[in-house]
């Protein structure tokens, strides 16, 4: 055992000795082993916002939204969905929602939702604002928490009581230096009660495009509400058959106008703006896509004005695609792993031709070709462990630097760094090898004349 202490100082004086050269031997294993921890940082951070994401959107849910008509004047001979709308659809409405909860054996929870963009003023403080109509479903739909305060109750919901349920920034803004818990707030021109305060969650880039809502910025009251207090749409008054005095929100305030006046308005409607679906199992999911197309289509009179999303199935998809891209990223850098053999390799061989005679001299000494390849594979070990390291430290800067720099969530595993430390160790093994056996097989008496 001692024999092999001494072979190794021997190895770590040759190293210390032509530092430069070691360093330079060990950049490509520095920069690949930083290149694949950098890489998987990065795959790990998307990985974990597609899962926040999957949390965010819900469990097995299906959103579907309502296809707004346009009054853009054109005929119906230039345009198919003007003709397709004379078919008269009642268009989305609870109605739908009740009867896809009654008649798909499927379906877990179902939940409509009226969304209204409009003001709220407390204190004199005024922002715009989104003010939706949910059931109690709705929160564990989409995993929101209360952070004091309590949900709606089934009698709120019925009787449509002026209660309210806001998002953690507008507690924050209107309610600073206060509990907000039964106090009163003005959402458009009616006050709601507050009754509860939702947890803060953070919100993914994209987000709004699987139809998850700000829940931060957002209010929350009873649907009933809404349609007794405020509008349903569904509901046909004399004024919106003559094309005239409904009122809509908007971002400042609320505004009556003439649906005649104009020629280029949306024309909405739909009682409701989304329903959300959940699905039991997510192997149900494509199979109560398709019943609920078809089932929507007859209760709307065979007039398609809505559309189907699927979150999960595309974030699915999305993270494989986000998986093939870290493979190709990681198969990249693992390339300057090899690369970094490579140079290994050829420094230790150019080492060899540069100490034949230092060879000669071990061999005349007595040492054995065990000791001369143990001697070199030793010093290719020493550089790239060292340059493994070093590569560590630069990988994991490189990630927080992106993290800091970009905003791309970058997530360091204590398994990127195994890896890529024991193939660094690996590299340095195999591409060690044949310049040390090269070594050992010198003849003793040639090398001790060579000069």
């Amino acid at each position: 055992m001692e024999r092999y202490f001494q072979i190794i100082n021997i190895a770590l004086e040759a190293v210390f000795a032509n530092r430069f050269r070691s360093i330079l031997t060990a950049l490509g294993i520095i920069f690949g082993v930083a290149a694949v921890i950098a890489m998987m940082a990065i795959g790990n951070g998307a990985q974990k916002e597609i899962l926040d994401q999957i949390k965010l959107v819900g469990v097995n849910n299906i959103i579907i939204t309502p296809i707004i008509e346009k009054s853009s004047g054109a005929s119906s001979e230039d345009d198919p969905t003007q003709t397709q709308a004379k078919k008269f659809s009642p268009g989305l409405s609870l109605k739908d929602a009740e009867s896809i909860k009654s008649i798909i054996p499927s379906v877990e929870k179902v939940c409509p939702e009226v969304i209204y963009e409009t003001f709220i003023l407390k204190g004199g403080i005024t922002t715009s604002a989104t003010l939706s109509g949910v059931t109690p479903d709705y929160y564990d739909v989409f995993n929101l928490k209360l952070q004091k305060g309590l949900m709606f109750t089934d009698n709120q919901l019925k009787s449509g009581d002026a209660v309210c349920i806001i998002g953690p920034n507008i507690a924050s803004k209107f309610f600073p230096d206060e509990d907000p818990i039964e106090k009163h707030i003005k959402c458009g021109n009616l006050w709601l009660k507050v009754i509860g305060v939702l947890e803060s969650r953070k919100m993914g880039i994209g987000s709004e495009d699987l139809g998850i809502t700000n829940s931060n910025i957002n209010i929350y009251a009873p649907i009933n509400t809404i349609y007794l207090r405020y509008k349903d749409r569904s509901v046909i008054t004399k004024a919106s058959l003559q094309g005239g005095g409904s009122t809509v929100f908007f971002r400042g305030g609320s505004v009556s106008f003439s649906s005649s006046s104009s020629g280029d308005e949306d024309v909405n409607n739909h009682q409701v703006d989304k329903i959300t679906v959940q699905v039991k199992e997510s192997s149900q999911l494509k199979a109560t896509v398709q019943i609920l197309n078809k089932m929507l289509k007859r209760r709307h009179s065979g007039v398609e004005d809505f559309q189907i999303k699927v979150p999960e199935l595309l974030l699915k998809q999305e993270q494989r695609t986000k998986d093939i891209f870290n493979i190709v990223l990681g198969a990249i850098a693992s390339i300057s792993l090899i690369v970094g053999g490579i140079g290994i390799m050829n420094i230790m061989l150019a080492s060899v031709m540069e100490r034949i005679r230092e060879i000669g001299v071990r061999r005349a000494t007595g040492a054995t070709k065990q000791d001369i390849v143990f001697q070199f594979l030793a010093e290719a070990i020493l550089i790239s462990i060292s340059g493994g390291l070093i590569g560590i430290i630069l990988g994991i800067s490189i990630s927080k630097i992106i993290m800091k720099a970009t905003d791309i969530l970058t997530i360091v595993s204590p398994m990127s760094i195994v890896v890529s430390f024991g193939v660094s160790v690996a590299v340095g093994i195999i591409f060690g090898y044949m310049p040390a056996k090269h070594a050992a097989e010198q003849d003793p008496v040639e090398s001790l004349r060579h000069d």
